[in-house]
């Protein structure tokens, strides 16, 4: 059965290269000043998190998380550079782009890739609405809503239908869908925004709406992890539920449809 469009596939993988670059890219910018605050100012005595490096021999990794200190030696705060030498930063370098400490160069990637995010985000969004794609595929049924509980109990318990119902996505999904494209994106694009002195010249309100610079730059840390923890399930659903099928259907548009009994009301559907 044919599952995805072309424009659909593309902008599903131009999404993963986009999202990638841009975490490794910001956590490039983060390691800069590796520290979150609220409000208008950075009040360097009292932040929300921060991870840092101690003065002792040998230093120690330290995350300190509302208040809260943690020893995150090797991981946060302190971790080995290339030539295998400890260095004091917020994430290690593996995890960085680029990987040595290079505020101008995350900030070129960060801000190329994130147009380019953008961008593809914006014809995603054109196509669902002129085809219909997008109603279809974000916004659940009443009668999908009325079985959200059997759905979220058939997830849980790995239970995946086969036949014509794998095919769709369900409720749970679809609400997981359009919280991250409606609501979790565009916050991440608006805090984004909020953070460049040049658009803030443009449009000053966009501060006030996040209470200000260091909340905007909060906010946009958060909601990264969030989309980091989603990419995490989602993945994780990919795999139990049928890694090549979903991956076929992803790359060719074509998915095999597999004969088996079927639930006609969890309407659990492959993930991809």
């Amino acid at each position: 059965m044919f599952r995805h469009p072309a424009v659909i596939r593309a902008a599903h993988w131009i999404n993963v290269v986009c999202l990638t670059v841009l975490l490794a890219s910001g956590l490039q910018i983060f390691n800069a000043h590796p520290a979150l605050y609220w409000g208008e100012v950075s009040t360097f005595d009292t932040p929300l998190v921060s991870m840092t490096a101690t003065e002792t021999d040998p230093p120690r990794g330290v995350t300190t998380l509302l208040g809260r200190t943690f020893d995150t030696t090797g991981v946060l705060g302190l971790s080995k550079d290339s030539a295998g030498e400890p260095a004091e930063r917020g994430f290690p370098g593996w995890s960085t782009l680029p990987t040595e400490q290079n505020l101008a160069g995350g900030r070129r990637w960060h801000f190329l890739f994130a147009w380019i995010f953008l961008l593809n985000g914006l014809v995603y969004l054109a196509y669902g609405v002129a085809t219909g794609q997008l109603g279809r595929r974000l916004i659940p049924s009443r009668d999908q809503l009325r079985h959200f509980g059997t759905t979220l109990r058939e997830h849980l318990a790995f239970r995946f239908p086969k036949g014509e119902e794998a095919t769709r996505y369900n409720a749970l999904q679809k609400l997981t869908y359009l919280i991250v494209v409606l609501g979790l994106l565009p916050a991440q694009i608006l805090a984004g925004l909020a953070l460049s002195p040049g658009f803030n010249a443009a449009a000053p309100w966009i501060l006030d709406l996040f209470g200000g610079r260091r909340s905007a730059r909060t906010i946009h840390f958060v909601i990264a992890n969030l989309l980091v923890l989603f990419v995490f399930v989602h993945v994780a659903m990919v795999l139990v539920s049928g890694v090549w099928n979903n991956l076929r259907g992803m790359v060719t548009g074509w998915f095999s449809i597999e004969t088996g009994a079927e639930s006609p009301r969890a309407q659990t559907g492959g993930e991809a």
